[in-house]
């Protein structure tokens, strides 16, 4: 896998457990208010991290990790990504998946393999192609349909998940958050992440200003009323 960043201890990138994080590099998404935009645009900037040096690492400190994240950019579009993860599984680690769902067949291989343990879908906006568009830059319908596909997957399966959404006051409206949760009948979890403008890829969207604890609480409890295990993260 091409990785070009790697935090050896994290405790904020899977909820209650101590995690390794790889960022991988490249995304078939364009979200304006991406914060890992260089890694997609930029990943000449950052050093190719052997794979070694991050198993050597889990070796080392099998006793304290619980397991690793694997985010990106789009993790699924790496071509070994389904070898990276047998061999974290064959070292008895737990593996996390953060993903934009363009990939169900990927994803439904590793989750049946039972090669992931725990996946993070985003959710850009309500799925419908002109609002999608909006947000993620996706003009494909293909990748659309991925998208509704995975959701439909994930709700159906039995490995644990969550789909989040990272709002974007000029972007999402409450409606919009209504709209994508009714049809998460059966949601596990859900949650919104506050919007962070001083990482975003677009300057217009640099310019804005993030919302206040307190109105992500009322945004949470907009999505309750569907979808009762529901939390704001402020990352």
């Amino acid at each position: 896998m091409e990785i070009r960043g790697f935090i050896p201890t994290s405790m904020v990138d899977w909820d209650g457990k101590v995690v390794s994080t790889v960022f991988t590099s490249k995304c078939n998404f364009e979200c304006n208010f991406c914060h890992n935009h260089e890694l997609i645009y930029s990943p000449e900037k950052f050093d190719v991290i052997p794979e070694e040096t991050i198993f050597n690492h889990l070796k080392e400190n099998a006793d304290f990790v619980d397991g690793v994240c694997i985010t990106g950019g789009e993790p699924t579009l790496q071509s070994d990504l389904y070898g990276f993860c047998e061999k974290l599984k064959s070292m008895g680690m737990l593996v996390k998946l953060d993903t934009n769902g363009s990939n169900p067949l990927l994803l439904k291989k590793l989750i049946q393999k039972k090669l992931i343990d725990y996946v993070a879908m985003d959710i850009k906006a309500p799925v419908n192609p002109k609002k999608y568009e909006r947000v993620s830059g996706v003009r494909s319908s293909y990748l659309i349909d991925n998208v509704r596909e995975s959701i439909q997957m994930l709700l159906k399966s039995d490995i644990d998940y969550e789909f989040r959404t990272t709002v974007v006051p000029s972007i999402h409206t409450k409606e919009d958050l209504k709209e994508m949760v009714r049809s998460l009948n059966g949601c596990k979890k859900y949650v919104l992440q506050k919007f962070q403008p001083e990482h975003a890829y677009k300057d217009e969207l640099r310019k804005e200003k993030s919302q206040s604890d307190a109105e992500m609480e009322e945004l949470v409890k907009v999505i309750k009323k569907y979808v009762p295990n529901s939390k704001w993260r402020g990352k």
